[in-house]
C-alpha cells in the first residue's frame, strides 16, 4: 500500500480485502481521520497490529481478519479515540493475554477466533455487546461468574479452556447462536 493513500483525507470507507497484500500493516492508514470502515481482511499481512489504529476518531468497523498477524492485541485498543469499532481479528496468529483495558470498551461485535490468545476474556462481556466470537483460542475463565449482557445474540466460546457452568441468566437472553463446546464446563 502506497503511503500516498493517506492523502485521501475525505475517504470514509477503504476496502482492500482479497488483494494479496503482504508485509506489515501500514500504520500510516491511521492518518485517514474520516475513515469509518477499514477492511484489510483475507490478505497476507504480517507483523503486529499498529497501536495507532486506536486513534481513528470515526472508525465503526475494523477488519484485520484472515491475515498472518502476530504479537498481541495493542494495549491502545482499550482506549479507542472515537467510537468503539466492531473488531474482527480472527484467523491470525495473535498470541498472549488480552489487555485488561479492553474491558473498558463497549464492543458491539468482537471476533478474536482462531488465534493463540490466552488468559481471561471475561472482561469483554459488556452491557452493549451483541456478538462475541472467541473460539479456537486458549482462554481460561469461569463462565458461571460472567454476567451476560441482555443485548447478546451470538456467543461462540468453543474450543477453549473455559470452566464453570452456563450462567443462570442465559435463559433470559434472545440468543440466536450459542456454542460452548470443547471446554471444561460442568453441570
Amino acid at each position: 500500500i502506497q503511503p500516498a493513500i493517506a492523502k485521501l483525507k475525505n475517504l470514509v470507507s477503504l476496502t482492500l480485502s482479497w488483494t494479496d497484500l503482504s508485509g506489515p500493516v501500514p500504520g500510516f492508514l491511521s492518518q485517514l481521520k474520516n475513515l469509518d470502515y477499514l477492511d484489510l481482511s483475507f490478505n497476507k499481512l504480517s507483523g503486529t497490529i499498529p497501536s495507532s489504529f486506536s486513534s481513528f476518531p470515526k472508525l465503526r468497523t475494523l477488519h484485520l481478519d484472515r491475515n498472518k498477524l502476530t504479537g498481541s492485541i495493542p494495549e491502545s485498543f482499550g482506549s479507542f479515540r472515537g467510537e468503539v469499532p466492531d473488531l474482527f481479528l480472527s484467523h491470525n496468529q495473535l498470541a498472549g493475554k488480552l489487555p485488561v483495558s479492553l474491558g473498558k470498551m463497549q464492543f458491539r461485535t468482537i471476533d478474536l477466533s482462531w488465534n493463540r490468545l490466552q488468559g481471561d476474556a471475561s472482561m469483554l462481556f459488556n452491557t452493549q455487546t451483541m456478538v462475541i466470537i472467541l473460539s479456537r483460542n486458549s482462554f481460561e475463565f469461569d463462565l458461571s461468574k460472567v454476567k451476560l449482557p441482555r443485548s447478546l445474540v451470538w456467543l461462540d466460546l468453543s474450543h477453549n479452556r473455559i470452566r464453570g457452568s452456563l450462567p443462570a441468566g442465559l435463559a433470559r437472553l434472545q440468543l440466536q447462536f450459542l456454542n460452548v463446546s470443547y471446554n471444561r464446563l460442568c453441570g
